[in-house]
Order: C-alpha cells, then sequence, then structure tokens
C-alpha cells in the first residue's frame, strides 16, 4: 500500500516505545509511517491527582482532535488508558499482544519487603491501587506520584517513599526490571481494564482497506477477545480511568474467563465476580460481570466514588 500511516502519540518516553513498537511491526508489512508527537492534558497538569483533573480523555483527547481533522491516521494509546466508550466518532481497531499484566513495586531499596506488617510509603497515581493497598495492605500509606516514569523514579530518589507501584509492562518496557522488589499476586491486585496491551484507535470513517492492513499487522487475536471482555465490563459499569475497578480476561483455547470488580475508596470492601464462557461472548460476559458487581451493592458504592473524587 503506497501510503504513510500517520502515528499519534503522546511525548513520554513510554508513549514513543509504544508508537515505535507500532511502527515497526507496520513497516514489517511494508507499510511507510510517521510520528506526529502531542501534548495532552494528562502530561501538561502535573500538580493534581488524575482523579481530579477528569476521567475522560485524560491522555486521549488531544490525540483524538488530531484524528478527528484527519491529521493522523491513527493514535496509539495505553489500552488501560482508554475510556469505556469512545462515543459516534472514533473506535478500537487493534490491540497488540499483551505483556505480563501484574502491578510491581519498584524501589531503589532492593531488600524492601511487601508484607502485611511492614510500615511503608508507597507513591502511586491510581485510585485503584490505593484502594486496593487500603483493602489488602492497610499497613501501607501512599502518596500521590505524577509524570512519566523517568520523572517518578526521580521522585523516588529524591526521598518520596519507599517505592513505586506501577505497571510490569511499562517497567519492563523502560528497562527498570532491576528495580522490582515486588509483583503482587493477580488473585489481589487485579489489574486495570487493558493493562499491558497497546490499543490503536481510528477515525471510524477510516478506508477499510487501510484499517484492514493495519488491523492485520498490529493486532494480536487472543488478546483483541480478552480486552473486548474486560472493556465490555467497564462499558457497563461506566467506570472511567478514576474509578478503582479491575477487570482481567484469561483465555484457554476457545474459553474465556474473566473476574472483575470495584474496590471502596476506603478499601473496606472488595466486590468481585467471575464468568466463563466462549470467547465470542466476550463482551456480553463481561457486561454480565459488571451487572453482577452493580447488583451487589456496587452501584451504591459507585455513586459514593464518584462524589469523593
Amino acid at each position: 500500500m503506497d501510503k504513510t500511516i500517520r502515528i499519534a502519540t503522546r511525548g513520554s518516553k513510554l508513549a514513543l516505545w509504544q508508537a515505535d513498537y507500532v511502527a515497526e511491526l507496520l513497516e514489517a508489512h511494508g507499510l511507510k509511517t510517521e510520528q506526529v508527537i502531542i501534548e495532552t492534558k494528562g502530561d501538561k497538569i502535573l500538580n493534581k491527582a488524575l482523579s481530579k483533573i477528569g476521567s475522560k480523555g485524560v491522555f486521549t483527547e488531544e490525540l483524538e482532535e488530531q484524528l478527528r481533522k484527519g491529521e493522523v491516521d491513527i493514535a496509539v494509546h495505553s489500552a488501560k488508558d482508554m475510556q469505556a466508550s469512545l462515543g459516534d466518532e472514533f473506535k478500537l481497531i487493534a490491540f497488540t499482544e499483551r505483556e505480563t499484566v501484574n502491578d510491581v513495586v519498584v524501589s531503589t531499596n532492593p531488600d524492601l519487603k511487601i508484607d502485611k506488617e511492614t510500615s511503608l510509603v508507597l507513591a502511586t497515581s491510581s485510585v485503584r491501587r490505593v484502594a486496593m493497598l487500603k483493602h489488602y495492605y492497610p499497613n501501607i500509606k501512599t502518596v500521590d506520584v505524577r509524570g512519566n516514569l523517568q520523572t517518578r523514579m526521580a521522585k523516588l530518589e529524591a526521598g518520596l517513599g519507599d517505592g513505586l507501584v506501577l505497571a510490569y509492562a511499562g517497567v519492563h518496557r523502560m528497562e527498570y526490571d532491576d528495580k522490582i522488589v515486588h509483583h503482587f499476586p493477580l488473585d489481589e491486585f487485579t489489574p486495570a481494564a487493558g493493562q499491558g496491551s497497546v490499543a490503536i484507535e481510528a477515525s471510524v470513517n477510516m478506508d477499510a482497506e487501510v484499517e484492514k492492513v493495519i488491523r492485520k499487522a498490529l493486532n494480536h487475536g487472543p488478546t483483541e477477545y480478552r480486552l473486548l471482555a474486560e472493556r465490555g465490563f467497564l462499558k457497563e459499569l461506566q467506570g472511567g480511568c478514576s474509578i478503582p475497578a479491575f477487570a482481567l480476561a484469561n483465555l484457554d483455547g476457545d474459553e474465556i474467563t474473566i473476574t472483575g470488580g470495584l474496590t471502596a475508596l476506603d478499601g473496606s470492601r472488595v466486590i468481585r465476580y467471575e464468568q466463563k464462557g466462549s470467547k465470542e461472548q466476550a463482551e456480553e460476559l463481561g457486561r454480565t460481570v459488571a451487572k453482577m458487581v452493580l447488583e451487589d451493592g456496587g452501584k451504591e458504592m459507585l455513586e459514593e466514588i464518584k462524589g469523593n473524587l
């Protein structure tokens, strides 16, 4: 195809890693690429918690504006940053192969131990991670930290806390593996929907042939089924980036299992449900889990969460 695919991306090192990764996959399929770096609201406002800025499109709105104008062909995002509903103008056309999904703790102290007794201070910008720490590790205090991974590491070295809570995928991609001191178990710290995958967003008006070529180069089928289930959960829950919701789907042959739930802001309760079924029912299974959560006190919990953020 004699067309240059223009890729919109944020300018952080991790975002650029994702854009480079996507560009390499496209170029391996004979496509030409060009990257367009765009600063987002979430990149500019670093003195407020994400939950105080607003949960919708904090890291995506400006990239979507370029898609809307036709200045770029696709936008590359961390899938976990994508709002539950993209509206009528945009769609996700591909998901790259998923990295390990766990949350981890990185620290400058290689002997740091994460347990149920030791008093520590961990830094995170995630409402979900704060709520889960309050539930499973009430002995741990948290402080808010914003900025890209390199900025956060610098703040940690300057004494912000004992460690950072981050997604393994970003830590690994930025080659900070040697700083990982703890992997949280998935049955406790179930990740945010989409964690570990790169999502490719496009305008609904994208040329069908161009979309087909891009999907062939970038989309990882098993990952897509998993994320369809997780995003189905988010859509039914109507949860955004600032909601302490979690969802993780796993694929075994043609059977998909999704676990999803919600944690109270104060950590007092975790609502968690699971469903299994055919991978072809992925999104519907996610929606079913969300309905179960909402019916078991999740609706009231969500109202309380939104009222306190």
